[in-house]
């Protein structure tokens, strides 16, 4: 009976012990998040202005399956143009990028202006178009992340957890160039 409960908690601990287990370790986790991706980064694409901050999306690549018979005996022919023997073919399946994967850059606020007075600026912007739901807490939080991420995609903006600098625009929270 004691032997059972002994084996019992060690078969516990062992579980308990490999879900903690750093997913570093893991060959398919990956190792670093991209920039751009969940956080503004000064790694803009390539010719970005120098002090700008960026984003990105990532659609990802169209593949399809391209299937094939080929070819791997001919046809044996008799003197007399008579089949002998019909041809011989194999099915080749093979992955096609149909259309590659494409990083979709967007300008975003640099961190120097997302102040708490930002965030909650934010808040209230979304809050009078009915996106936001909250309080003005000045916290960039899942809820107000989630009201921003709305509201820029149905405006045109990226499906993006990042915040592009036209969408501040349009909310009033980022002064528009003059040209």
């Amino acid at each position: 009976m004691n032997s059972k409960r002994y084996a019992a908690s060690l078969i516990i601990t062992l579980a308990v012990v490999l879900t903690g287990c750093d997913p570093v370790s893991d060959p398919v986790a990956p190792t670093r998040k991209e920039p751009g991706v969940m956080a503004a980064t000064r790694d803009g694409p390539p010719g970005a202005a120098e002090g700008t901050c960026w984003g990105r999306t990532v659609s990802p690549a169209v593949v399809q399956t391209v299937v094939k018979q080929v070819q791997v005996k001919p046809a044996q022919v008799n003197p007399d143009g008579t089949v002998a023997a019909p041809p011989k073919y194999r099915t080749e399946e093979r992955q096609e990028i149909v259309t590659p994967r494409v990083d979709n850059w967007f300008e975003t606020p640099c961190g120097n202006v997302l102040t708490p007075e930002f965030y909650a600026s934010l808040q209230r912007a979304l809050a009078a178009r009915g996106y936001y739901g909250g309080t003005a807490t000045g916290v960039f939080d899942p809820p107000t992340r989630a009201a921003m991420r709305n509201y820029q995609r149905e405006n045109g903006g990226p499906d993006s957890p990042v915040l592009a600098l036209a969408t501040a625009r349009l909310l009033g929270l980022v002064a528009v160039p003059r040209s």
